[in-house]
């Protein structure tokens, strides 16, 4: 029998509550570990179940690329059970580990059915780290996504019955958009990778979840739509373009937007672009460099977050008009959050420029150049946004006199892990390079890819100092900006609520017309038997021996009839 390494973390964090102190930290700690050692022991191959209601289920299914986003799921549980080892929120802490599992269980599952249970597992579980932030506004935030994973959920479902119901085998390979299965199976993958109009569910809800919880949320529900995607959807030319869209539109309100998380949820949709990108042209190299990036994304993103939640957490704010001069507090976490933004904005020597440049060279190979000229402006704008604007308007702009204590140890050492790991795999890409799907050949550290990309950065490094010193750059103030889900959070209401109240009145104004009628006919019919009616008043004789007459007559015709 073959254990399956989601199980280790689904089971184990059952029995989280129930532990407590030092007990509780090592069993959570014990279990990414233990689940990263059976994965590695296991060799690649299919392990299938007894046929369920005449379905072969395939839960189990170790291959380079399931392997991969696999272990980075159990390595993003590892550095956010120490990050989180000073919340004593059992919630967040069962949650974290099972919606790891569900992640870890996606990544490996062989066939569509148990894809979809763990799809719908990882977002019900998730659910709840935005919810344990116990306010109207993370409740609210919390049942619109919840809304979005069901959503999501349905359509995967529907896609998988419609593949059924074809004859097709259920088995989880390339499915392509030749079908309306295919399609459903699409959109549903693409709203929780944040696809351009179907984006707006995730800088809606991440910020909004506890310290801990937008940590881990950044780590999973996106990160397993685009193994999704490079499974069943490698190669797909529409992507190349979903996913260049995916890297531009969201600079444009990372840089007016004010809370810095909110920044990083946008920035997220960036880099989840250079992955869709990757996946759309396919072959080796784009697929390895779209499972490369995501594996690096989970981790500088998650320094990121890490380093932000520190902020929110010691200075109860993580707007930027609030803060600044925090470099003097929290010099390790200000040192810690520059390394993920140096990753993050591909600077030599750091992941992000060993993982983005395979992407951007598989587009050149392409000859796809409006693709490319995208790519670059994107890459400028990533820089701009996430590796200046973060730690510069949190750390060092207008100082507000914050006297607040370094981030927890805990935390402090989850960044730290992150941050190492970003400098490894820039630092000695070709052995992180032995964990990607397919033999790989890419050598990053040319010269004229390090030129260029420092040239990139130089002149988005100029661009913001000239439009901060010109008092250009748009202020960081308390505001609200208007995304896609304006549509459903304001718009929609507001039309619900118009559309009541419009048939309520076209109720009102069919229905007093015939209501008058009706009293109108009504008054006639009654008015005989009324005091003063036909019926009271005094009939002779020869009338009423008429009308018995009559009657009689009626009931002997209908009596003969």
């Amino acid at each position: 029998m073959v254990l399956n390494p989601a199980l280790i973390l689904l089971l184990g964090a059952l029995p989280v509550p129930w532990l407590r102190g030092w007990l509780r930290a090592v069993w959570m700690l014990a279990l990414p570990v233990a689940g990263m050692v059976v994965l590695w022991s296991l060799p690649e191959g299919r392990w299938a179940v007894e046929p369920m209601f005449g379905i072969a289920l395939e839960p189990l299914r170790i291959d380079g690329l399931s392997r991969i986003f696999a272990t980075v799921f159990h390595l993003a549980a590892f550095i956010a059970v120490i990050y989180g080892l000073n919340v004593r929120d059992t919630v967040q802490q069962v949650s974290t580990l099972a919606y790891a599992g569900a992640a870890v269980g996606g990544a490996l599952a062989g066939d569509l059915v148990s894809f979809f249970i763990c799809w719908e597992l990882a977002g019900l579980t998730s659910v709840f780290l935005i919810l344990a932030r116990r306010t109207e506004r993370a409740y609210r935030a919390g049942m619109r996504y919840l809304v979005a994973q069901v959503f999501s959920g349905l359509l995967l479902l529907a896609g998988i019955v419609l593949l059924a119901n074809d004859g097709q085998p259920l088995t989880f390979n390339h499915i392509g958009i030749d079908s309306i299965a295919g399609w459903l199976i699409l959109i549903a993958i693409g709203t929780k990778c944040a696809f351009p109009v179907l984006h707006a569910w995730l800088q809606d809800t991440y910020p909004e979840a506890t310290v801990l919880g937008t940590v881990v949320l950044s780590a999973f529900t996106t990160k397993l739509a685009i193994y999704a995607l490079a499974r069943g959807y490698a190669g797909t030319d529409l992507l190349i373009w979903v996913g260049a869209a995916m890297t531009c539109f969201p600079i444009f309100y990372a840089v007016i937007e004010n809370d810095l998380r909110r920044v990083l949820a946008y920035s997220m949709i960036n880099q989840l672009g250079f992955m869709v990108v990757g996946i759309g042209i396919g072959g080796a190299l784009g697929v390895n460099g779209a499972a490369a990036h995501a594996f690096a994304d989970i981790l500088f993103k998650g320094l990121l977050f890490m380093s932000m939640g520190a902020v929110l957490l010691r200075t109860g704010t993580i707007n930027g008009s609030e803060l600044g001069g925090l470099y003097k507090s929290m010099p390790q976490t200000a040192a810690l959050c520059m390394v993920g933004a140096a990753s993050i904005s591909a600077f030599p020597l750091f992941s992000g420029f060993v993982t983005k440049s395979m992407i951007v060279t598989a587009v050149a190979e392409e000859h796809l150049t409006i693709v490319m000229l995208m790519l670059l402006f994107a890459s400028a704008g990533v820089f701009h946004h996430a590796g200046i604007k973060i730690p510069f308007f949190a750390f060092f702009a207008h100082d507000r006199g914050y006297k607040v204590e370094e981030a927890p140890l805990n935390m402090r050492v989850a960044m730290l892990i992150s941050a190492l790991l970003c400098i490894g795999i820039g630092c000695m890409p070709e052995l992180f390079y032995k964990l990607l799907p397919y033999p790989n050949a890419y050598e990053p550290y040319t010269t004229s890819h390090v030129v260029n990309q420092v040239q990139i950065l130089l002149l988005s490094a100029m661009a913001f100092t000239v439009l901060m010193r010109t008092g250009i750059y748009p202020p960081e103030l308390r505001s609200v900006n208007i995304d896609f889900d304006w549509f459903y959070r304001k718009a929609g209401p507001a039309l619900w609520r118009a559309s009541l109240a419009g048939l309520n009145r076209l109720g009102e104004g069919l229905l007093q017309p015939t209501a008058r009628l009706a009293g109108r006919g009504g008054r006639q019919l009654l008015r005989p038997l009324h005091a003063d009616g036909r019926l009271a008043a005094d009939w002779s004789t020869s009338t009423m021996v008429a009308v018995v007459l009559t009657l009689l007559a009626l009931l002997l015709a209908l009596s003969l009839a």
